[in-house]
């Protein structure tokens, strides 16, 4: 067994964070395995250095020891691109020069657009292009994002699945997220596709994550079919919440575990208020 704990330096770790951490830990422990560290920081608009050092001394502090190669992923950059050239030999992906203002004005100008979890889909204005169109665009200068034809992987793939710990089989729905991005215009890829290449890379046999990310798995099996990449077992664990049962994040100003400390918490004492918000 192979785990990882993947975040992404942009901020300091909460609690919610180090709950993930321990799980990921563990489960590992439990089953002899080994325990990895990666970073999740192709948003280099975000990422801070200093938030390398802070995550690993939260870390240690916590009593987590990973093994010593700890995966950035700005240095696969080249990998991430050789899979989006093999989603786009396959016919799978199309090329999007929207902005968030164009897709708001599509909505607005629908009567009844697509949902799911995350709000309206994409409404697929950029999705039948004709090669021409696509080639008036670029000469202008405008880069466009790379998204996933969700009706063409389903032809290509079939019936998937994937299997949680928690929730037993669960069957792969191609549209939930409607036609995602898979390769920003100013990154050049997303977190979809280095998650899905990395884990491969890595050997990952169980993905630990909080459930919110549940939806995100079946985009992950469909690349994985994609791209003949390996398929890990899942865990979506719970979720660690604040006083008012909001989900803790880094936007919402979450009491960091570097703030805890200062304040004098222990361990067992932030275990035992993981153990009693989670859910």
């Amino acid at each position: 067994m192979i785990t990882r704990f993947a975040p992404s330096p942009t901020g300091h770790l909460h609690l919610g964070h180090l709950y993930a951490a321990l799980f990921a830990r563990d489960l590992a422990a439990i089953h002899g395995g080994r325990f990895l560290l990666r970073y999740e920081d192709i948003d280099v608009t975000r990422v801070r250095e200093t938030y390398f050092t802070q995550t690993e001394d939260d870390l240690h502090w916590a009593g987590l020891e990973w093994e010593p190669s700890t995966l950035r992923q700005t240095s696969r950059m080249t990998f991430y691109q050789d899979a989006m050239e093999k989603l786009k030999t396959l016919g799978v992906v199309y090329p999007c020069f929207c902005s968030r203002k164009d897709i708001q004005r599509e909505l607005d100008n629908l009567t009844r657009a697509p949902h799911g979890p995350d709000g309206p889909h994409y409404p697929g204005t950029c999705k039948h292009l004709t090669p021409d169109q696509v080639a008036a665009n670029i000469a202008t200068g405008s880069e466009p994002s790379w998204r996933l034809d969700s009706d063409k992987s389903q032809a290509l793939t079939g019936e998937l699945s994937f299997s949680d710990s928690r929730l037993g089989k669960q069957s792969v729905i191609h549209r939930l997220l409607g036609d995602v991005v898979l390769a920003r215009k100013d990154i050049g890829t997303s977190y979809h596709i280095a998650v899905v290449v990395d884990d491969a890379f890595q050997n990952i046999s169980d993905v630990t994550r909080g459930k919110d990310l549940l939806e995100s798995t079946h985009i992950h099996r469909i690349l994985q079919s994609l791209l003949d990449l390996p398929q890990p077992r899942y865990h979506h664990h719970d979720l660690v919440c604040d006083s008012r049962g909001k989900r803790l994040a880094k936007r919402d100003n979450a009491l960091s575990i570097k703030q805890l400390r200062a304040d004098g918490w222990t361990l067992t004492m932030l275990q035992k208020h993981i153990s009693e918000h989670c859910s």
